[in-house]
């Protein structure tokens, strides 16, 4: 926890930079610094702006890397079963923007992104839902560490 302390002390600098790291392909947490900063003199707002809209930055570049990159060479790139790279597409053809609540997922988050870009799903609806999706994950920790019912 002396790592995140550290970190919490830089302020929502580091919170955003965290916030954005976690949300690309890196292996990075923001959810540890975000909870060692609720604990903290921040106020509830400025920790959820800056945590989500840097998570959110973070997605939209994933989003980036996959609308940019031809669709052939990322499959091959990230060694991507041919049969799951069709079930992305059916997901997002079925779904649309709206997979992009679910980008602040574990795991699975980043390769939504990835997907939405890849499969050319309207960027603003995109930027959006994954915004709101992002930030209700980050109000739910603050609230939960903060004992409140709802963040604001």
């Amino acid at each position: 926890m002396e790592l995140f302390t550290g970190w919490a002390n830089a302020g929502l600098p580091a919170l955003f930079l965290a916030s954005f790291l976690a949300a690309t392909i890196l292996p990075f947490s923001s959810e540890a610094l975000l909870a060692a900063m609720a604990l903290g003199p921040w106020g509830t707002l400025p920790l959820l702006l800056t945590a989500s809209i840097g998570n959110t930055l973070g997605g939209i570049t994933n989003y980036g890397l996959g609308r940019w990159i031809p669709e052939g060479r990322l499959m091959r790139r990230l060694r991507v079963d041919p049969g799951k790279a069709e079930r992305w597409h059916v997901l997002v053809r079925r779904h649309g923007s709206w997979c992009a609540l679910l980008c602040w997922l574990p795991v699975v988050g980043d390769p939504i992104a990835i997907a939405l870009g890849l499969f050319r799903a309207r960027l603003w609806p995109v930027l959006l839902l994954m915004f709101i999706g992002k930030a209700a994950r980050y109000a739910v920790v603050i609230a939960v560490l903060r004992g409140m019912a709802w963040p604001l």
